[in-house]
């Protein structure tokens, strides 16, 4: 596997997961404090285009590790729960790396 498409997930699970606490962070301004409600709007159509790039990436790198269904279900839902992103992507990295390593030392063998 290309260490692209390891790359290509975890920026966009980091970016996702920024964009889901500034998501919640508005949320909060607008429904607790009646305030924010044109930028609670632009940060909820932003979050909403990257998470389905975040889909994209994340269903491409688990097809190519070969991930369950479960597996992959839970990286995918791990995109709308407020930092679960953070801890999945770290344990998704740690997985997936190995694979990523072995793919270049056979392409130099």
């Amino acid at each position: 596997m290309k260490r692209s498409v390891l790359t290509r997930y975890r920026v966009m699970a980091y970016v996702t997961a920024v964009m889901l606490l500034i998501l919640c962070a508005c949320m909060v301004a607008k429904y607790g404090f009646d305030t924010g409600a044109e930028l609670t709007f632009f940060v909820s159509q932003t979050h909403g285009v990257l998470f389905m790039i975040y889909l994209v990436f994340a269903f491409d790198l688990g097809s190519k590790a070969r991930w369950s269904f479960g597996k992959l279900l839970w990286v995918l839902v791990s995109g709308t729960i407020p930092l679960a992103a953070f801890f999945v992507e770290r344990r998704v990295r740690a997985e997936v790396e190995p694979l990523v390593s072995d793919s270049l030392t056979t392409a130099r063998a």
